[in-house]
């Protein structure tokens, strides 16, 4: 899984030919979620609502990133980094 960001301790991945519809892998700890880009909530998995606030917020100010990420993922092109949440 390619990492496209890192910030607190928090590790943002997109997998290449994942399923729709568009999201990413957040890592924290033990914690583990998919976010939908789209709708920027919580998929599935468990985040701590601070972690996920990060996350969400993170998401919010880079989500145009994240959908051409997906589609460059999609394509099996390189990704780009994002800049972590500062």
């Amino acid at each position: 899984m390619p990492e496209i960001s890192r910030f607190l301790g928090i590790i943002i991945t997109i997998n290449y030919s994942d399923h729709p519809p568009p999201h990413f892998h957040v890592r924290y700890g033990n914690q583990k979620a998919l976010i939908d880009i789209e709708r920027l909530r919580m998929m599935e998995g468990k985040l701590t609502p601070r972690v996920l606030g990060l996350v969400i917020e993170w998401a919010a100010i880079h989500q145009s990133q994240l959908l051409n990420n997906w589609e460059l993922a999609r394509q099996q092109k390189t990704l780009e980094k994002i800049e972590p949440l500062e």
